[in-house]
């Protein structure tokens, strides 16, 4: 019997995906495990495998670019032949749809983190492409730094690599290609653009989709449902970065980047866990009129990409060193560039931090990633003149602006908080 395989609802916003690449056409033979489609949700581009084996009877639009709603059929699979009646096949159950989706999802995160040669060096250019891409090009040995993408947003294609690796594309896959944009075999796509004005002058329009609209949503939804106020301090972190600079050597041997957002970490859930900071560490059950006091510590920092800002979350950081968080702070931010993500990456924070400090900026308001209580926002370290036992020396400053929902947190345990926050960064060996 033909069995319908819909995207599933996996939770987290998500309604809606658009398909990148299809890798079956109707009428192919596949096999349980091996991947369908290329499909970006808000959170993550993913391979989504078959749930079984079969033959692939019917499959969702027939282009790349198309929208695909949760509970839309992405592929109709069953025995050759067989003759497919909409309503009368049978459902994949969605615990199987969702089991396959998660496992493409960590599938390809592995792919693209443990097994490509060069794939950090990659994301840190800026280089977009899917995994089954980035395996490609380390097959035909091909930089991808040097390849120019023609797919959407500036992706790396698979044909583009094999161009720059000299290997002749197949014919039937160009000519569909052409034909799935109306256009000759042969013939070079012509962009087509649009030209839009207003009053004034001519405009651009983009798609409001994707993580950018997701990321919207949430700061709407924060807005609207915390009484925000942001308190600004500063902390000398001088000795901080001649202990960071005396450590960085030794971490690099391991094939770690030593940051000071890792140093911030710690110290924050230092600050976190005393019992008079407690409901910093917190979120209102509004339905419920509770507050969660959280006796975890899962720590969010928010990340930019390319498709707009992702906030992975470092679980459990009470049971981290320094080290050990620094690891995962790269290895998470290499997935959010690629991504990549995990959607169990970026759930269960009781705490976010926003960075702007690589980029330039002291102190911002930060919008709390609800229902979050806090988020702390550090700025870009500067030397500065200040006095010390009165005399007026020079010492290395970082900005921080805590926001807090003030329905939960007082302003002067904002304050108490960012004290013994400082305590820590301005004190390491307490680290």
């Amino acid at each position: 019997m033909a069995y319908e395989f819909k995207f599933p609802d996996v939770g987290q916003g998500i309604t809606e995906g658009e398909v990148v690449k299809w890798h079956v056409r109707e009428g192919d033979a596949v096999k349980e495990d091996q991947v369908l489609v290329e499909i970006e949700t808000d959170k993550a581009v993913v391979e989504v495998p078959s749930p079984k084996s079969g033959f692939v009877l019917k499959r969702h639009g027939s282009s790349e670019g198309q929208k695909i709603n949760v509970g839309d059929v992405i592929v109709v699979i069953g025995q050759k032949g067989e003759r497919y009646v909409p309503g009368k096949a049978a459902d994949v159950t969605a615990a199987t749809a969702e089991k396959a989706l998660k496992t493409a999802e960590k599938k390809d995160a592995g792919a693209v983190v443990g097994s490509l040669p060069g794939s950090m060096a990659d994301i840190e250019k800026g280089i977009f492409a899917m995994p089954a891409v980035r395996r490609l090009a380390a097959e035909l040995k091909v930089d991808l730094s040097k390849v120019k993408g023609t797919g959407p947003s500036g992706r790396v294609t698979e044909d583009d690599v094999r161009k720059v690796a000299g290997v002749p594309v197949a014919a039937a896959a160009t000519a569909e290609k052409a034909a799935a944009k109306g256009e000759k075999a042969g013939e070079e796509p012509q962009m087509k653009v649009t030209k839009k004005y207003d009053l004034w002058g001519f405009v651009r329009r983009e798609p409001f989709k994707g993580v950018r609209k997701a990321t919207a949503e949430k700061m709407a939804l924060s807005a609207s449902k915390t009484a925000a106020v942001t308190n600004f301090d500063e902390a000398d972190i001088t000795v901080l970065a001649e202990l960071r600079e005396k450590e960085k050597a030794a971490a690099e041997k391991k094939g770690i980047k030593l940051t000071f957002l890792s140093f911030v970490i710690k110290a924050v859930f230092e600050a976190l866990k005393k019992p008079e900071h407690s409901i910093v560490n917190s979120s209102l059950d509004e339905a419920n009129q509770e507050i969660v006091i959280k006796d975890y510590y899962n720590i969010g920092f928010a990340v930019a990409t390319e498709a707009g800002l992702v906030v992975p979350v470092i679980k459990r950081v009470e049971q981290k060193t320094v080290l050990a968080i620094a690891k995962e702070v790269g290895g998470l931010a290499e997935k959010a560039r690629s991504r990549m993500l995990d959607l169990a990456d970026m759930m269960g924070g009781t705490f976010t931090i926003s960075n702007i400090g690589s980029i330039g900026g002291t102190f911002f308001t930060p919008i709390i990633n609800y229902p979050e209580a806090a988020i702390l926002g550090i700025g870009k370290i500067v030397e500065k003149p200040v006095v010390r036992n009165g005399k007026i020396v020079v010492r290395k400053i970082m900005p921080l602006s805590l926001t807090y929902d003030h329905r939960l947190i007082d302003g002067a345990q904002a304050a108490a908080f960012l004290n013994t926050l400082i305590g820590f960064l301005e004190n390491p060996e307490r680290l």
